[in-house]
């Protein structure tokens, strides 16, 4: 018995999850926000070479803090830093965080990326608009989930077309237990073949979701595409992994470890100088079951799978993005910009 995608088949197929989003077009950028309903497990893993972070090292099993109330994904290149602060304060005023004594501070680890040269006006001079932008996301987690060019995604490319923000999930049928991710993908790498309509993870592709792959035709060029070359930084895929059974920190961990493999096998090349991938994983706790190596393996596996599917449908869902074009655009030979 396979394992299937969840209703919505999204991350908020995840019970205790939140995701709001917002984005500015004129800037060519934008912020997700997702928001547990209690302070939940948090682990991650940075495989890139140029990884802009907040609060990674707190999430190191060996350190004290062992929850999160909050995590960001952001544009912006270290601009978008700011909206982990704006989180934490507006969490802060909401008497949600870690107490000590009298004070309450909020863990809100994030990531970003770089949509700096997009081209959109990013002459904001010294009032950049993370903060305003992640605080009009936490107000709307709990709306529905738009993937594409939204929140992280709204000014991210991948390889040479439009990249965008993507969901998948996934149910082991073992365990019961559901496992789902959210990826936004600005990559130097492509996400597909050279034939421009067959995505790398077209394998893995559940319910028509990336439109009915098929596999490439004739051989399959080793060629490397993408921007390479690019200005080292000037990238990243950041994302997370989500699941409602029980880890502990190593577990979650190891789960954002494991989840790395979908990149791997969706974007070509990956986890270069240029890119600062880094890869969150967390855990609702909602299934109160003893999770054995066994099932981690499981759920790690899916997290690799969902993550995977959760960059074609990012990409997939995009519009173009300026003189990018997006994926069904160059799928259906249209302007290349």
């Amino acid at each position: 018995m396979s394992a299937r995608p969840g209703r919505s088949n999204t991350i908020l197929d995840i019970a205790g999850l939140k995701v709001g989003n917002a984005q500015d077009r004129r800037v060519r950028t934008g912020v997700t926000v997702v928001l547990p309903d209690a302070p939940c497990m948090a682990g991650v893993d940075v495989r890139g070479g140029a990884p802009g972070t907040c609060e990674i090292d707190l999430l190191d099993p060996m350190n004290t803090v062992d929850a999160v109330h909050a995590l960001v994904l952001s544009g912006g290149s270290a601009f978008g830093l700011d909206g982990m602060g704006a989180i934490r304060a507006r969490l802060a005023t909401r008497k949600i965080g870690f107490e000590i004594k009298d004070a309450v501070v909020p863990i809100v680890p994030g990531a970003v990326l770089f949509d700096l040269v997009n081209g959109g006006d990013k002459d904001w001079g010294e009032d950049p608009p993370f903060r305003r932008l992640a605080l009009e996301a936490l107000e709307r987690a709990g709306a529905p989930l738009e993937l594409g060019s939204v929140g992280a995604g709204a000014g991210a490319v991948a390889g040479t077309v439009a990249g965008g923000l993507g969901s998948a999930s996934a149910v082991c049928p073992v365990t019961g237990c559901t496992v789902a991710a959210l990826i936004a993908v600005n990559s130097v790498g492509e996400p597909g073949f050279p034939d421009d309509r067959t995505f790398y993870a077209w394998y893995l592709e559940q319910d028509g979701e990336l439109g009915g792959q098929t596999p490439p035709e004739g051989p399959v060029s080793l060629a490397l595409r993408g921007k390479i070359g690019a200005v080292a930084g000037a990238n990243t895929t950041i994302g997370v992994v989500a699941t409602d059974a029980k880890l502990t920190k190593a577990q979650a961990r190891r789960m954002a470890v494991m989840a790395h493999d979908g990149l791997a096998v969706s974007i070509r090349p990956i986890h270069t100088p240029f890119d600062g991938d880094t890869i969150f994983a967390l855990a609702t706790a909602r299934r109160d079951l003893a999770v054995t190596a066994e099932a981690l393996t499981r759920l790690g596996a899916l997290a690799a799978d969902c993550t995977a599917r959760a960059v074609a449908r990012g990409v997939l869902a995009a519009g173009r993005l300026g003189s990018t074009p997006s994926w069904r655009e160059r799928a259906a030979g249209g302007d290349v910009g």
